[in-house]
């Protein structure tokens, strides 16, 4: 559920976070590699490509851990509380009912195959 939170949080934290300490302390815990911190680092003149490459990366990791040492890693920027707020005030049920309000958007036409919104 964190995964979901974050991505409904994407822009927010893009444009707040500080990556450097956040890439060091998923580095700690393994969660990104020394080939991902290298390519990561490429963007350290620019903090909101970075923040967005470390999200993408994360996001299609195979850790099922990395959202929780993301939220553990913000938790820890004392600066960041306000946004540890504000993801601890999606609840399940609210962004399950966002993903079924989207679901319903979408649907198939059954004789084409066609996506209708």
């Amino acid at each position: 559920m964190l995964k979901l939170k974050f991505r409904k949080l994407h822009s927010t934290v893009v444009n707040n976070v500080n990556p450097a300490s956040i890439i060091d302390f998923l580095f700690q815990e393994a969660v990104i590699s020394h080939d991902d911190v290298s390519a990561l680092r490429r963007f350290r003149d620019d903090p909101k490509q970075q923040c967005r490459d470390l999200l993408n990366q994360l996001h299609t990791s195979e850790n099922p851990q990395a959202f929780v040492h993301l939220y553990a890693a913000i938790k820890r920027q004392s600066y960041l509380q306000w946004l540890i707020e504000r993801i601890d005030e999606f609840t399940d049920q609210t962004l399950t009912d966002q993903q079924q309000q989207q679901q319903r958007r979408l649907s198939v036409s059954e004789p084409t195959g066609e996506c209708v919104f």
